[in-house]
């Protein structure tokens, strides 16, 4: 008997699984015992949209957006995971000589134009000014003020972001048609730019016998402009906007990619133009006991000449400590 029991439940307990797969496999009939009122549950389409006015529509696309596409041959990888290459740790026992040097770049030459362009963004590359208007708007660097009779000094007064904004988004004071004075705004943009001032310190290291130079900080120029006429006066200097250290920039530099005319698969970045030293400048000052820039005892030719001169002894320092 009690075998018989134990047969009995078992089998009771596999028609109980039975039907309960059934009921999986065929939900249909388990809506057969549904109340006969409730209303079975519509999915909203297109076309139902359509008889219905008041439903608002929903034009998302369902496949989102299109990730798959590629512009171009190949997927870019290298330029968006780039990192800078750390310089060499030195010593100052390590250091036999050094020279402070201020130079400029013209973006105005031939081949620092890709520090210029482009005027306006594209998807794929952005000017030098832009990238860091950018970034001084968004609060991921920090500028100091300039000091016209100082270039040493660069990084005693921190300019806040409303600084910076002014700076970047001027409002001069233009005469209109009937002659009153109205408040014209006049922001910086990348087609107003004329150069970079560069502060850099050459150095003979005697653990790796080389003479390098090495960047500390960056300075915009931008047209001077006329606050009567509103326009670009040519006669004047370029107007100096505030110095950025340099070491802050590069890793937004390295992942910015730069025009290459020569080939299109092999695009460089900001950061590699500087640390190749791929531009064109000149210097306006060196270290000195009058503690005076170029400017003050040489003009025009002669200021380049003097320049020149400066790099030159430059060259002959490191020939110098040679023996041959």
């Amino acid at each position: 008997m009690r075998t018989l029991g134990k047969i009995s439940g078992v089998s009771l307990l596999m028609l109980a699984g039975w039907q309960f797969s059934v009921a999986q496999v065929n939900p249909a009939n388990n809506n057969a015992n549904a109340p006969v009122n409730q209303q079975p549950q519509v999915t909203q389409t297109p076309a139902n949209n359509a008889q219905n006015p008041n439903q608002p529509t929903n034009n998302t696309n369902v496949m989102g957006p299109d990730n798959h596409i590629i512009d171009g041959a190949y997927k870019p990888e290298h330029n968006p995971y780039r990192r800078v290459v750390p310089p060499a740790t030195m010593r100052e026992a390590d250091v036999m000589w050094s020279t402070r040097i201020w130079r400029t770049i013209d973006v105005r030459e031939k081949i620092n134009l890709n520090l210029y362009y482009p005027i306006q963004n594209n998807q794929n590359r952005a000017s030098l000014f832009q990238l860091l208007k950018d970034a001084l708007l968004g609060g991921e660097i920090t500028a100091y003020s300039f000091n016209p009779v100082d270039f040493d000094d660069t990084y005693k007064i921190r300019l806040t972001k409303t600084e910076i904004n002014a700076q970047l988004n001027r409002i001069d004071s233009v005469p209109n048609e009937d002659g009153v004075v109205v408040a014209v705004p006049s922001p910086v943009d990348p087609g107003a730019v004329k150069g970079y001032t560069l502060k850099e310190d050459w150095y003979f290291e005697k653990q790796r016998s080389v003479l390098d130079p090495r960047i500390l900080f960056v300075c915009p120029l931008t047209a001077n402009v006329n606050k009567n006429t509103g326009k670009e006066d040519e006669n004047s200097a370029p107007l100096s906007l505030f110095w950025i250290y340099f070491p802050d920039i590069r890793p937004m530099m390295a992942k910015t990619p730069v025009f290459n005319a020569q080939n299109d698969a092999e695009r460089r970045t900001y950061d590699d133009i500087f640390w190749k030293r791929q531009f064109s400048s000149y210097i306006i000052q060196q270290s000195n006991v009058y503690d005076r820039s170029m400017q003050a005892y040489v003009k025009g030719l002669d200021a380049l000449l003097e320049g020149e001169k400066i790099h030159g002894k430059i060259a002959g320092i490191e020939h110098d400590m040679w023996q041959f």
